[in-house]
C-alpha cells in the first residue's frame, strides 16, 4: 500500500512559483511517510502537483510513482494506492490492443487502461483502491475510490484549487485548509460517531470521496460519477447452488487476495471468520512449502477478568490454540497491557485526524504495529459478519424495527454528559433521523418482501455502507500507521454483490448465524470451530484500565483551558467517572460500552487541541 497527495488548479501556473509548490509536495510525503515508508517521489508541472509515498509489495524494483506516460506530445500522470487482484486480465486485454510494458506494476496497467478506454475503465477493475490521473492534454484531474471504500481519499476545494490526499493530514499541508468543525461536524462525532456518514470527513469544508465513485475536476467544474452500486435482485439459485457458489467466490477471493512478492501473514481469532481466511492462505502456502504465519490478540489479565456477556460471549484462546494445531501454522500470541492501551488512544487520532473507536482502534494500532516488524502485509476475516448476516441486530426483532441504525438504538447515553447549549444547538435526533432516512433510501426493496425481510435488507445495506465502512477506517488507519497492508477478501465485490441478495431463510436457516458462510466452509475447517458462536474482537476488562482511564479524563476536567469543557456538562462527566460502567451494554456496536465513553471523550479533547480545532457553531 501507498499514500496520495496533490493538488490542481485549472487555472494556476505552480511553475511560477517551483520552490513553493515543491516544498508543499515535499510536506505531504513526510506527513504520509508511515503509510509507504520504503519510497517516496513526487511532480510538480503547470496545473498540478502530485505525490506519492510507497509500500513496496508488487513490482519492488520498477514500481516507482508518480508514473508519467507520454502519448500525442501530451503527459499522463497517475499516482497510486492500493492492489488489483485481476491485473492479469486486464494486461492481457491490453497486451491483445498492441500495448508493451515497462515494468510489471499494476501502476502502469492502470494508466494504460485509463488512455485506452477512458475513466469508466475502473467498472472493470477488482481490488482495493484509491489513485488520481491527471490529464494533460485536457487539464483534467481524476480521482477514484474501489467499491466499498477499503483505500481512503480526502479532498477540499479552496476556490479553484482541488487538494486531497489519503489522509486528512496532508491536506494541512496546503496553505489556508482550515481545520474547523461546525454543527454538522459535531453531530457526525456525537449523534453518529464513532461512524461517519459516507462523504463526510468532519471537518468543514473537508469530504472524502464516496465509496464506488470518482470525481473528475478541469476548468468547466466538478462532476461525481458513481461508477458502482450495490442492486437487489431476486435471488434464482437453489440452497445446494448457493452454498457451492459461495464457496467459490470466497475462496476465490482469498486465493487472488494472496499475490504479493514479499510474505504474507493472517490474523487468527480462532472465529469462523478469520479461519476460513487461514485456512485457505494456509493451504495455498503449503503447495509451495511455506508454512503460513498467524498472529492473535489478547489483553494482560483477561483470562482472570474477562465477562461474558451476549455480545462478547466467550474468550478467543482456546480457539485460537485449537486453529493453530489444526493449520500448524508459525503463530505469534501478543497481548497488549492496560498502559499501552491507555497511551496510544492519542496515537491512534494521530492515525485518524479524527476521534475513533477509542481502546477498540489503540489496541489494534498496537497490534498492527507488532505485527509490522516482521511482514508487510496481511489478511484479516473483516467484514463477514456486514455480509453474512453475523450481528445481533439482523435477528433480534426489536433491531429490525427500530427505524434508526441498529448499533446505536439509543442516543442517552451520548446526549447525557453533553452540555445543554450543546444540545439545543445539534438538535441529535432529527440530524441521525435525516441521515437515516437518506441512506435507506439508496436501496430498493423487492415487491415481494414483507416488512421484516424489507428492514433485513435495509439493514444489510446499513451494515455495509456504513458500519463496515468504520470497521475498513479502523483496519486501514491502524494498519497503515505502521506500513502493514491489510487485505480483506470478505469485502470481495463478486462475493458481496451475490451474498446480498440470498434470501435470509438460507442465511439463517435453522437459527444458524452464518449458515451459508458456514456451510460453504465445511470440509476446511473443524467443526467445533466453524460452528462457534459469534464473538467479536476482543477487549480489556481489566478494572485497573477503567480507572486509569477515568484518572486521565478526571486531570483534563479539572483543568480550565480543556476545549471539551466548551461541550460536555462537567459535573455530568465526573459523576458519570465515579459509578460503575457497564461492559454489556454498549452505546455503539458491540464493544463500545461504559470505559470506552470514556476513551472517546479523551481522543475528542485531544483531536480538539492537536488539530486546534475551531468550533463553529
Amino acid at each position: 500500500m501507498c499514500s496520495i497527495s496533490g493538488f490542481f488548479n485549472p487555472y494556476a501556473d505552480y511553475s511560477a512559483n517551483q520552490a513553493e509548490y515543491q516544498q508543499i509536495l515535499k510536506q505531504m510525503t513526510t506527513v504520509l511517510f508511515h503509510r509507504g515508508p520504503d519510497e517516496c517521489g513526487f511532480t510538480l508541472s503547470k496545473r498540478c502537483g502530485l505525490a506519492h509515498t510507497r509500500l513496496s509489495i508488487i513490482d519492488l524494483k520498477t514500481g516507482s510513482q508518480p508514473m508519467v506516460y507520454e502519448t500525442g506530445g501530451f503527459l499522463y500522470q497517475m499516482i497510486f494506492n492500493g492492489e488489483i487482484y485481476n491485473l492479469p486480465d486486464l494486461k492481457q486485454q491490453l497486451a491483445s490492443l498492441g500495448y508493451t510494458f515497462r515494468t510489471t506494476s499494476d501502476t502502469e496497467v492502470l494508466l494504460l487502461s485509463f488512455l485506452e478506454y477512458g475513466p469508466d475503465f475502473v467498472k472493470q477493475v477488482d481490488g482495493i483502491f484509491s489513485f488520481a490521473v491527471y490529464d494533460e492534454r485536457h487539464e483534467t484531474i481524476y480521482l477514484f475510490r474501489d467499491y466499498f471504500g477499503v483505500k481512503p481519499l480526502f479532498y477540499t476545494f479552496l476556490n479553484d484549487t482541488l487538494i486531497f490526499s489519503s489522509e486528512i493530514k496532508g491536506l494541512f499541508c496546503y496553505p489556508d485548509v482550515e481545520a474547523a468543525v461546525d454543527s454538522d461536524g459535531l453531530n457526525e462525532i456525537f449523534s453518529l460517531g464513532p461512524a461517519r456518514s459516507p462523504g463526510s470527513a468532519v471537518f468543514r469544508n473537508i469530504h472524502e470521496l464516496k465509496p464506488g465513485f470518482y470525481l473528475s475536476h478541469n476548468r468547466y467544474g466538478t462532476q461525481f460519477t458513481n461508477y458502482w452500486r450495490l442492486s437487489s435482485m431476486p435471488h434464482r439459485d437453489s440452497y445446494e447452488d448457493t452454498i457451492e457458489k459461495t464457496r467459490f467466490l470466497l475462496t476465490d477471493a482469498i486465493r487472488r487476495q494472496l499475490v504479493s512478492d514479499v510474505p504474507v501473514c493472517t490474523f487468527l481469532s480462532g472465529g469462523v471468520d478469520s479461519s476460513v481466511v487461514s485456512a485457505v492462505c494456509a493451504a495455498e502456502l503449503r503447495k509451495k512449502g511455506v508454512q503460513l504465519t498467524t498472529f492473535s490478540f489478547d489483553f494482560k489479565d483477561n483470562d482472570k477478568y474477562f465477562k461474558s456477556n451476549s455480545f462478547q460471549p466467550s474468550q478467543d484462546a482456546p480457539f485460537v490454540k485449537k486453529m493453530v494445531d489444526f493449520l500448524k501454522s508459525n503463530h505469534h500470541y501478543l497481548t497488549c497491557d492496560n498502559q499501552t492501551q491507555a497511551d496510544l488512544l492519542y496515537e491512534s487520532v494521530d492515525a485518524h485526524d479524527l476521534p475513533c473507536m477509542a481502546d477498540i482502534d489503540s489496541s489494534l494500532l498496537y497490534f498492527c504495529r507488532e505485527v509490522s516488524k516482521s511482514h508487510k502485509v496481511v489478511l484479516t476475516g473483516e467484514c463477514a459478519d456486514e455480509v453474512f448476516g453475523g450481528y445481533p441486530w439482523f435477528h433480534r426483532e426489536e433491531f429490525l424495527k427500530s427505524n434508526t441504525f441498529p448499533w446505536t438504538p439509543s442516543l442517552t447515553p451520548r446526549q447525557s454528559l453533553l452540555s445543554g447549549s450543546l444540545l439545543d444547538a445539534l438538535q441529535m435526533e432529527k440530524y441521525v433521523q435525516k441521515i437515516y432516512d437518506t441512506s435507506v433510501s439508496e436501496i430498493a426493496v423487492l415487491p415481494t418482501e414483507d416488512e421484516i425481510e424489507s428492514n433485513r435488507r435495509r439493514i444489510g445495506y446499513l451494515n455495509i455502507r456504513y458500519f463496515m465502512q468504520t470497521l475498513l477506517n479502523r483496519m486501514d488507519r491502524t494498519s497503515m500507521h505502521s506500513g502493514l497492508e491489510a487485505r480483506v477478501p470478505f469485502a470481495d465485490r463478486a462475493l458481496v454483490e451475490y451474498i446480498f441478495n440470498v434470501p435470509w431463510e438460507m442465511k439463517a436457516k435453522d437459527g444458524t448465524v452464518k449458515n451459508v458462510l458456514r456451510q460453504a466452509s465445511k470440509g476446511l475447517l473443524p467443526d467445533e470451530i466453524l460452528f462457534r458462536k459469534k464473538s467479536p474482537y476482543p477487549k480489556t476488562y481489566h478494572p485497573a484500565y477503567e480507572a486509569l482511564l477515568c484518572e486521565r479524563l478526571k486531570d483534563v476536567l479539572s483543568s480550565a483551558n480543556e476545549p471539551i469543557l466548551q461541550l460536555v456538562d462537567k459535573e455530568t462527566v465526573l459523576l458519570f467517572l465515579d459509578h460503575p460502567k457497564d461492559y454489556g451494554a454498549p452505546w455503539y456496536g458491540q464493544l463500545m460500552a461504559g470505559p470506552q465513553m470514556t476513551a472517546y471523550l479523551l481522543q475528542i479533547n485531544y483531536w480538539l487541541k492537536k488539530y486546534q480545532v475551531a468550533i463553529l457553531l
